[in-house]
This record gives structure tokens, sequence and C-alpha cells, in this order.
């Protein structure tokens, strides 16, 4: 299928959508949600914790987080002092103060879309602006030329309409960037994963200003999150790479969570 951008070894699309027609055949897959989903798994992986996406923030998740003996993260408005939500910034300071191995981080969009390639068999794995380097190394050496599928997750409108988000195209950008070398996109890129690379480094330069002006950035910023914001734009700070495995996100030398 031509959306599925399969004449090409690197592939980029939006949402649940977009990564259903692109994953296909790819031998590994980077999910992008830059405010926040993937910047709290970054974060969680970098503390050591092991991180279950969980696509529906209800009851389940908290029944799900009570069976594995794992911490849920809550809605950020939700979040009392000490408890983890989707914010990076609970999660550095909760480990700070103790140790956290487990983590149900509930999302309706990066963790949604992870946990659905996971279900198709996909290696999944998660990228923001602070891993883009090092995940980008650790696809392309376990890629080995093979086909690779980035999607940016977005945001919804108040009717569920996907809303694309521009920090994701970002943070896609930046993985493809590194991806390709830093030089000029290889001939294998589609003309999608070729823009959101010229997009990332148009801001390159100023990514905490060019993330801080975002949609989603002022957002946040306006409802008392600036930390956050700090912390997804803080780039290249992270070695740790999340991949998805037997449902967990770890670090791809640690074992799967049980």
């Amino acid at each position: 299928m031509v959306f599925g951008q399969g004449d090409y070894e690197v592939r980029f699309d939006w949402g649940p959508v977009g990564a259903s027609a692109i994953a296909p055949g790819a031998a590994l897959v980077a999910v992008v949600d830059v405010l926040s989903f993937t910047t709290a798994l970054t974060v969680a992986v970098e503390q050591g914790a092991a991180v279950l996406p969980y696509p529906w923030r209800d009851d389940s998740a908290a029944e799900a987080a009570a069976r594995h003996q794992a911490v849920l993260a809550v809605g950020r408005s939700a979040a009392g002092p000490g408890q983890v939500s989707l914010s990076p910034a609970t999660i550095v300071e909760a480990a700070s103060r103790r140790r956290i191995d487990r983590l149900v981080l509930p999302s309706p969009n990066g963790s949604a879309i992870s946990a659905g390639l996971a279900a198709t068999g996909a290696t999944v794995v998660g990228v923001s602006l602070r891993n883009a380097g090092a995940a980008a190394a650790w696809v392309r050496e376990q890629a080995a030329g093979q086909p690779v599928a980035v999607v940016a997750a977005g945001e919804r409108w108040p009717d569920g309409s996907l809303r694309p988000a521009v920090e994701d195209l970002w943070g896609a950008g930046a993985f493809l960037h590194f991806l390709s070398g830093s030089g000029e996109p290889a001939a294998g890129f589609s003309p999608e994963a070729g823009a959101a690379v010229a997009a990332y480094r148009a801001v390159a330069g100023d990514l905490p200003g060019a993330v801080a002006e975002t949609a989603s950035g002022r957002e946040l910023i306006a409802g008392g999150f600036r930390a956050d914001v700090e912390v997804a734009a803080a780039a290249g700070v992270s070695t740790a790479v999340p991949v998805l495995r037997e449902g967990w996100f770890r670090a791809p030398h640690r074992s799967a969570a049980s």
C-alpha cells in the first residue's frame, strides 16, 4: 500500500492509524511523544525502572499496577505530594527518595500506540529529545539495514481526532537526524521522514525555547508544569533506550519484568 511507505527503508507517520500503516515489515518502530509519554518513559528507564505502557487511565490501570506490584502514574492534575504522574519531573523527584522498580504509565497517545504495536509483534523503542541520539545508534545497530518506522504520537482535539504536535515532529526528526549519521537523509528515507529531519534541524539550535513556545508547551507552562517542558527539551542528555519486550519497556540489557 502506498500509504505504508513500503518502498522506503525509513518511514515516518502520525498517530495510531499512521503506525498501523508504516509498521508492517519494519524491524523496529520508534514511538515519539515528547510531551510527555516518551519523555517520562525515558526518565523512568534512566532511573532503572521497568515501564508498562497502559492505554487507559481508569480503574483497570490501578488493577494492573496492583497485579504487578508496580507504582501507578496518576494524572498530572490528580497527583498529590510525592505521587508519580505522567509528569517527568515527578518521576525524577520520586526516584530521588525511593527506588521504583516497576511503573504503570497510562497515556492515550504514546502509551496506547506502543501497546497497540506490541500486540502486533513489533519491536518498539521509546524515543524522546533526551535520548534521540542514543536510541538512533541502538536502532541502527539492531536493524542492520532492515526497515525502520518512526511514529509521532501527536495529541487529541476535543472530538478525539489527531492533533499533530510539532514537538513530536521535532523529536522524530532528531531521531532520524542521528539515524542518518547527521548528514543528509539517505536515499532510503521516505519524503515524510526527510521532512521530519528538516523540521528538527530548523530548531535544533534552540530546542528549549522552541518546545516552550509550542501549543503543548504553553499549555503545560500555564498549568504550572514548566519543569516538564524543561526536562523534555533537554536534548541528548540520556543514554537510556527503552525497548518494549514482553509488555514492559526496559533498557535493552535488562531482563523483562514479570
